[in-house]
């Protein structure tokens, strides 16, 4: 059973900054990518960065410039910096994997409040 538990959300105020974690159970060392997503109140979910093997980052337009996405392999943890926080970041952010056995792997999920 392969899991990813992320970490670090909570209520911050705009211009304000958080670190999420994601702990996976297995080591990360070789997993391709890892990605955050997150799912704001109404909306569809959607990539906000991801990070390769080889330490290639990709991001989303509205995050660019204030989120940096990292891995640390030896802790089999990513994590997500996101500074500069506004309103509209706000939402349940979530950790994703795939894996060749096991296919798409999500975490729970931490929510992320910005509001003053």
């Amino acid at each position: 059973q392969v899991q990813l538990v992320e970490s670090g959300g909570g209520l911050v105020q705009p211009g304000g900054s958080l670190r999420l974690s994601c702990a996976a159970s297995v080591n990360i060392l070789s997993i391709p990518i890892m990605a955050w997503y997150r799912q704001a109140p109404g909306k569809e979910r959607g990539l906000v960065a991801a990070i390769l093997s080889g330490g290639d980052t990709n991001y989303a337009h509205s995050v660019k410039g204030r989120f940096t996405i990292s891995r640390d392999n030896a802790k089999n943890t990513v994590y997500l910096q996101m500074n500069a926080l506004k309103p509209e970041d706000t939402a349940v952010y979530y950790c994703k994997t795939f894996l060749a056995d096991y296919g798409e792997v999500w975490g729970q999920g931490t929510l992320v409040t910005v509001s003053s």
